[in-house]
């Protein structure tokens, strides 16, 4: 099954619901001391759980825009697969493009997109609009 953003009429795909758990599970024990939701609530807490109302957009951008930041000066051995079993790998293992330098660029969607670069559009779009960003299942 796969997931991805939805904004008004508009879907932004990712991939597979490990993936997208993936990427949290890195934000989480990379840059939240393991502590989920403790430095960027809004994209950990509310947009995990599903939905980030139009007053909620503006903040998250801005947590985006610092995971893109700090993940920029983490080596991409760092990923972390799933916070609540850290013996998980990902299908992949560790056969990775040379491309992909740092975490900020690790994460790329089903369609071949940077993931962080796929949130922070549908957020732009969603605050465009003053509409809500949803995490849907296809």
């Amino acid at each position: 099954m796969t997931v991805g953003l939805k904004v008004d009429l508009y879907w932004y795909s990712i991939g597979t619901g490990d993936f997208l758990h993936s990427f949290f599970s890195t934000i989480c024990v990379r840059l939240e001391n393991n502590v989920w939701g403790s430095r960027f609530p809004v994209l950990m807490n509310e947009l995990y759980s599903g939905k980030l109302d139009p007053q909620q957009l503006e903040e998250a951008l801005r947590e985006l825009e610092t995971i893109q930041k700090e993940l920029e000066r983490i080596n991409p051995d760092q990923v972390v697969w799933d916070k609540e079993d850290r013996s998980k790998m990902p299908p992949w293992g560790d056969n990775i493009s040379p491309d992909i330098k740092a975490l900020s660029d690790y994460f790329v969607t089903s369609s071949g997109k940077n993931l962080i670069s796929v949130i922070k559009r549908a957020l732009l779009d969603a605050i465009d609009e003053q509409v809500e960003l949803e995490i849907k299942s296809l």
